[in-house]
């Protein structure tokens, strides 16, 4: 629950969110909204997260405080790589800061060395951007093959693990994101973690962050190396960093 200590905690949550339109009716003029709705009260989210055809505009729109995120392979997770290399190329050439790829998911399981090269080849295509990798963790179903899955993304050079697309039945959860805090953390700490989808509350945001603290320590979550995928979690938490009346948790992905 909210407490005193809350308005600063919310704060430091906005300042870590991706604020996230993947919406299959997404048009120019909702991500023109989005990026106002970036630059909060408060300060200015982490990134917003949009459709590869966005990212010019959106780079346009934002003032370069705000990074633009944009993901490929996405929602499924294919195993055709040239294709995926394509869109990342094309994504950072129009000015994404971030690449958010999800990973061959269904290879896990049998051959997470066709994930690891997976991304290791995305990767050298990201140039400066960063490469956030989805794993799909509500699709792995157990605790081996989402450690198999985080192993392999690690190994290929991923810059962040992040849960899942947000379209699936089974997003971010606290089991979830304890697997892949502690790969992490067996990796040396420095490795960035998203929890996406079923963000709905305050709670749940503060909740992913002091995991964070919890496994990782307490100077791990930055906004550099933690960031929550969201879309309408960021009413909640303007409500209670203003110390308003909160809108009651009925936001979604």
């Amino acid at each position: 629950m909210a407490d005193a200590t809350s308005p600063r905690r919310a704060g430091e949550l906005i300042a870590r969110l991706d604020l996230t339109n993947l919406g299959d009716d997404c048009r120019e003029a909702d991500v023109a909204a989005l990026c106002e709705r970036a630059e909060t009260p408060f300060g200015p989210v982490a990134a917003i997260c949009i459709w590869p055809d966005f990212v010019a505009f959106a780079r346009r729109e934002l003032s370069g405080r705000i990074k633009v995120a944009t993901v490929v392979n996405f929602p499924l997770g294919g195993a055709d790589v040239d294709a995926t290399l394509a869109e990342t190329r094309k994504a950072v050439s129009d000015g994404a800061d971030e690449i958010d790829l999800v990973v061959a998911y269904d290879r896990v399981a049998t051959d997470p060395g066709f994930v690891e090269a997976q991304v290791r080849t995305i990767k050298a295509a990201c140039g400066p951007a960063r490469l956030k990798t989805i794993l799909e963790t509500g699709r792995l179903y157990d605790e081996a093959t989402i450690r198999a899955a985080c192993r392999a993304a690690l190994a290929g050079g991923a810059d962040f693990l992040k849960t899942s697309t947000g379209k699936v039945e089974v997003n971010a959860t606290p089991a979830s994101a304890t697997i892949l805090l502690e790969e992490i953390a067996k990796a040396g700490g420095t490795v960035g973690f998203k929890p996406a989808g079923g963000i709905r509350t305050f709670e749940d945001a503060d909740g992913y962050m002091r995991l964070a603290e919890t496994i990782c320590g307490l100077d791990y979550p930055t906004p550099e190396r933690f960031r929550l995928g969201a879309s309408g979690v960021l009413a909640d938490l303007l409500a209670v960093a203003g110390g308003t009346e909160r809108p009651g948790g009925k936001a979604g992905y």
